[in-house]
């Protein structure tokens, strides 16, 4: 009986019917449990839609729990485990703050609406019932070492550009934080325009950031399109071999 539960409620296999729908109802009720956080004034019936999908929710983190044994091995000593694994609190934290109770704990403005906010993981729990998302993840795992060397030039790109600027022109900027800020918003190429160089050197070493900055940000792009087509093609390759 655990099985078929455990079965059912993790991402639906070929063929497992009701591991399908349990999988689409859940995304359907994570998607109207983000309607209230919408609005800056809560109704009554965004109140009731919060919590019914908090129930489900509360029921959905339940039933995981009490197969947790089966998804992460070890016997007992996963059920202690599982509510200290990522899904778990990502689960426990976007469920709380829809209990009146707990929120009322919390007097000070900032600290409600901080815990308000949690509500937005909820948009997390989608990772479980998306195959899409399982394919992407997959991509970042095994793009992890090139990705990780990308960032890297990215923040050692960051920091230089930010010795840089801020040397050329000192009176434009006051601190380090805000030749950084400048050189991140040049290496994404928003250009907020906020802060900028106003020397014909300063501004020409505005444009070859901004060039350099294209090619950084195109980079990452590459890897993760290069990997999500190889997973498509093995994920088809599979298929094709199971019929």
């Amino acid at each position: 009986m655990r099985k078929r539960l455990f079965e059912i409620i993790e991402t639906a296999g070929e063929g497992d019917r009701p591991s399908a729908i349990y999988d689409s109802v859940m995304m359907a009720l994570i998607v109207v449990s983000l309607v209230p956080l919408a609005f800056k004034s809560e109704t009554p019936v965004l109140a009731v839609l919060d919590k019914a999908c908090a129930v489900v929710f509360v029921v959905d983190y339940l039933l995981r729990w009490v197969t947790a044994d089966l998804k992460l091995g070890g016997g007992p000593i996963a059920f202690v485990r599982y509510p200290f694994t990522f899904m778990a609190l990502v689960d426990l934290f976007s469920i709380l703050p829809s209990f009146t109770f707990i929120n009322r704990s919390f007097k000070v403005l900032r600290l409600l609406r901080m815990f308000r906010a949690l509500r937005v993981l909820r948009v997390f729990k989608a990772a479980r019932y998306s195959k899409s998302v399982h394919i992407i993840l997959g991509v970042f795992r095994r793009s992890k070492d090139a990705l990780g060397a990308v960032c890297t030039l990215a923040a050692v790109y960051v920091l230089v550009s930010a010795l840089v600027i801020l040397n050329i022109e000192p009176d434009s900027f006051d601190n380090f934080f805000e030749a950084v800020y400048w050189a991140t918003v040049s290496l994404t190429t928003m250009g907020y325009g906020d802060i900028y160089p106003v020397s014909s050197v300063g501004r020409a070493f505005t444009m070859l950031s901004a060039v350099f900055g294209i090619a950084i940000i195109a980079l990452p792009a590459g890897i993760i399109t290069a990997g999500y087509m190889d997973a498509l093609q093995e994920e088809r390759k599979e298929k094709q071999e199971g019929k």
